[in-house]
């Protein structure tokens, strides 16, 4: 029982704001007890000390700690948006505590005189104080939604409060909006309240949790510093924080930064200042020389508090009880105790203009009968009986009038005073008559309320401090990382690894070179990309599914280490192997991916459909079960493509010809294929390039594209190399340039490592020259151009 009752006791009476007014009891008695001192913003500040004792004293019988940092958080303008406490002298930063209430000095602002405007017209209700000596406010008029404009933070029994401040010219516009339209949504009422508006400024990211938040009470809203890069004496760099998020100090900022420099968690910065001075922000960040300065600003997002998150929790007691609500219901609780509040105040003023319009029909019938009236008077005994005399025939004045005459001062009986009576009266009719009409009609009662509001918006209304940026989401590794050039190489055995780019020289190559260290059959590159770390690599499989790899994620080795098997980096399957790998640094509109398989069957397809990241891979091409996917080459979507099958058949086809079609699709005929032919390579044709063919014989010739004329899709292809018993099948075929080395390994193991330029350069008709000697039984395995590597270095 104990500890309910002080559940409650925290829920209603200290943790939690009411959703009338925004504030809690001690927030409530401070400036009701300051109201009450005469500290108002047309007085002097009085010592902080004096109004901490009278409040505690009269009305919160806490502790004076508890109730002077509450004072003191009504003064700090980096905590409210719209301060209610006017202070004087050192009330702290987000860095340094306040000084003692003995030193510091107060009274109320004027946005605390609107909270409190019209409380003794009847407004609200009283209750008595916990000693049952004086009364104090149940709730203060507000004549501003509070709640939001300023917000508030608490820790109950159970269940908590934290509501971020805002903007009060777009509470004002979304409440007015909401007396118009009561049926309002959230989503409505988000065309004018945009978000939390911070004191301390800095961006909100994203709407999702604004959205959440003003949807349902509850949402996590991300808030980033405003930071700039600029340039400094002997080209460095340097960051310049100049605004931060909310609740969050420069200090504790800077203080992060160091420990993770000194950890060694975070590199590139030499020096951290700060140069905040008369309530400017300035935190200077100075970068190393070779520091990438966007990759150390994305590490002191992710790393310090320059980038935060702000969990709204729209907690508030209603009638007593709290309850969780959206942006519209705090509002309408708002609009509800304003109309009560309006309502309470009209009737207040009623009673005395009908009060004081009865003394004044007094007035004037008592001037139409002064003589008869002194007469009266005169013969009385004492006022109680004069009184009397004035009530009875033939004056018969109400007893309220009676002793308003027996007041009357002698002056009033002048010809001037009976005009100034009815000039009063007058306009007390019209008061009347204007009060009786909102009393009648709601509508009019709202509209006083809209004015009043609106007035309110004039007085005290800013610009928003607090801008929205786009959301990049959660911090990526890559934004992490310098984005710096590497070449990624695969070999034949599926091993892959990332080397930085100045560990090579490159060399013409004539369209795709590719390197290897060693002359093990293991160690053949079959694919090398010149990227970098920020590009994304898409791997296709031979069975038609494709896999997307950040190139940072390859791991980075040496130039002559063999590598990571690529089955510890994707989840292929075990008769799964990869085929083709591309790199991309985005997945443009308009750019095309061109398969071909084994078959002779082909596909166009749009790069931007392959913008995707999943981790077990996605259909790339759909492909039949005794099919595999040959090669995957990016295009624009109408060149030419050469096809070269293991038969010796080329056919040379413009992509126009294949439609653009779905990453699920099977494709179309490309090369009509007879039962024991397959597709060997897929090329981009030009006509200045020439495509070395290789036989698994050992032999071999280079032949110019231009001699491919171009035909339809679909047909059988021209004769590429004649082939005999003796030359065998074809084994490799790819586009080289002069200067080009290739590898040809055979099945015994033996390497033959030899320049393009050795090998002739025939017709499409030629049956080509002897690459490589071979031992009897054995034949060639693999043929690959290569990259060579700066001995040099």
């Amino acid at each position: 029982r104990s500890f309910l009752e002080y559940a409650m006791s925290v829920i209603v009476a200290r943790a939690l704001p009411d959703v009338r007014d925004g504030l809690k009891p001690v927030h409530r008695r401070i400036l009701w007890g300051m109201r009450d001192m005469g500290v108002r913003p047309d007085r002097p500040h009085v010592k902080s000390a004096r109004v901490t004792g009278e409040v505690m004293g009269k009305y919160h019988p806490h502790g004076d700690s508890a109730i002077y940092d509450s004072l003191v958080r009504m003064a700090q303008d980096f905590s409210l948006r719209l301060p209610l406490v006017d202070g004087h002298g050192n009330f702290g930063t987000p860095d340094d505590p306040p000084a003692a209430a003995r030193y510091t000095e107060c009274r109320l602002s004027n946005a605390a005189t609107e909270l409190l405007e019209g409380i003794d017209e009847d407004t609200v209700d009283f209750a008595d104080n916990y000693s049952n000596e004086y009364q104090e406010p149940v709730v203060l008029p507000a004549r501003f939604p509070n709640l939001l404009v300023n917000g508030s933070q608490g820790i109950a029994v159970g269940m908590a409060t934290n509501i971020p401040p805002h903007n009060l010219g777009e509470v004002v516009d979304a409440t007015m909006h909401l007396i118009d339209n009561p049926e309002a949504t959230p989503d409505d009422l988000m065309k004018f309240i945009k978000g939390p508006d911070f004191p301390t400024g800095a961006q909100i990211l994203g709407r999702q949790g604004i959205l959440d938040a003003y949807r349902n009470g509850r949402g996590s809203i991300r808030m980033r510093a405003v930071a700039e890069i600029e340039e400094h004496k002997g080209n460095r760099q340097r960051i310049v924080v100049t605004e931060i998020p909310y609740q969050t100090s420069v200090l504790t900022i800077a203080q992060k930064v160091a420990d993770l420099v000194n950890g060694g968690d975070l590199v590139g910065i030499s020096d951290v200042n700060d140069e905040s001075a008369k309530g400017k922000t300035r935190l200077v960040i100075d970068l190393k020389r070779d520091a990438n300065a966007n990759v150390v600003l994305n590490n002191l997002y992710k790393h310090t508090p320059m980038q935060t998150n702000f969990a709204m929790n729209t907690v508030a007691l209603v009638d007593g009880v709290p309850r969780t609500l959206n942006l519209a219901e705090v509002l309408t609780h708002y609009i509800a105790h304003q109309e009560v509040v309006i309502r309470r105040r009209s009737e207040f003023r009623l009673g005395k203009a009908q009060d004081r319009a009865h003394i004044l029909e007094g007035y004037i019938r008592a001037l139409d009968m002064i003589d008869a009236i002194i007469a009266a008077i005169r013969a009385s005994e004492d006022r109680g009986s004069a009184s009397r005399s004035l009530q009875a025939k033939p004056f018969e004045f109400s007893e309220r009038q009676a002793e308003a005459i027996l007041d009357l001062q002698l002056y009033r009986l002048t010809r001037l005073s009976r005009q100034t009576l009815e000039d009063e009266l007058a306009k007390l009719r019209e008061t009347i008559a204007e009060l009786q009409a909102i009393l009648g009609d709601r509508t009019k009662l709202m509209n006083v309320i809209k004015t009043e509001m609106a007035a309110i918006r004039a007085k005290y209304d800013t610009p928003r401090r607090a801008q929205f940026a786009h959301d990049p989401g959660e911090m990526e590794v890559r934004d992490l990382i310098t984005d710096e050039p590497v070449v990624v190489t695969m070999t034949k055995a599926g091993y892959v690894k990332a080397t930085p780019a100045d560990q090579f020289r490159t060399q013409a190559r004539g369209g795709r070179g590719k390197a290897g260290a060693r002359l093990k059959e293991e160690d053949i590159v079959t694919e090398i990309l010149h990227t970098t770390t920020h590009a994304y690599l898409l791997f296709f499989s031979n069975r038609g599914r494709v896999f997307r790899l950040d190139a940072h994620q390859i791991p980075v080795k040496d130039r002559t280490a063999r590598g990571t098997a690529i089955v510890n980096l994707l989840p292929l399957q075990p008769d799964e192997k990869v085929q083709t790998v591309i790199d991309t640094r985005g997945f443009p509109e308009g750019g095309y991916f061109f398969f071909a398989t084994k078959k002779g069957i082909v596909k166009k397809t749009e790069i931007a459909e392959y913008d995707k990241s999943r981790r077990e891979g996605f259909i790339a091409i759909k492909i039949r079960e005794d099919d595999e996917l040959v090669r995957v080459i990016q295009t624009t979507g109408s060149a030419d493509s050469l096809l070269i099958s293991k038969n010796g058949m080329g056919i040379r086809f413009t992509e126009d010809d294949v439609r653009s079609m779905g990453r699920d699709s099977s494709g179309v005929i490309g090369m009509k294929m007879k039962a024991d032919d397959e597709v060997v390579s897929c090329d981009q044709a030009e006509d200045e390039g020439a495509i070395l063919v290789v036989t698994d014989a050992g032999y071999g010739k280079r032949t110019q594209i231009v001699h491919f004329n171009r035909q339809g899709r679909g047909g059988q292809g021209v004769r590429a190399i004649k082939l005999t018993a003796k030359k065998g099948h074809v084994v490799a075929a790819f586009l080289v340039g002069i200067d080009d080395e290739i590898f040809v390994v055979s099945t015994g193991g033996v390497t033959l490592r030899t320049e393009a330029r050795q090998i002739a350069s025939q017709g499409r008709d030629a049956t080509g020259v002897k690459v490589i000697d071979l031992d009897d039984g054995h034949e060639v395995s693999s043929v690959s151009p290569i990259l060579s590597v700066d001995e040099d270095e």
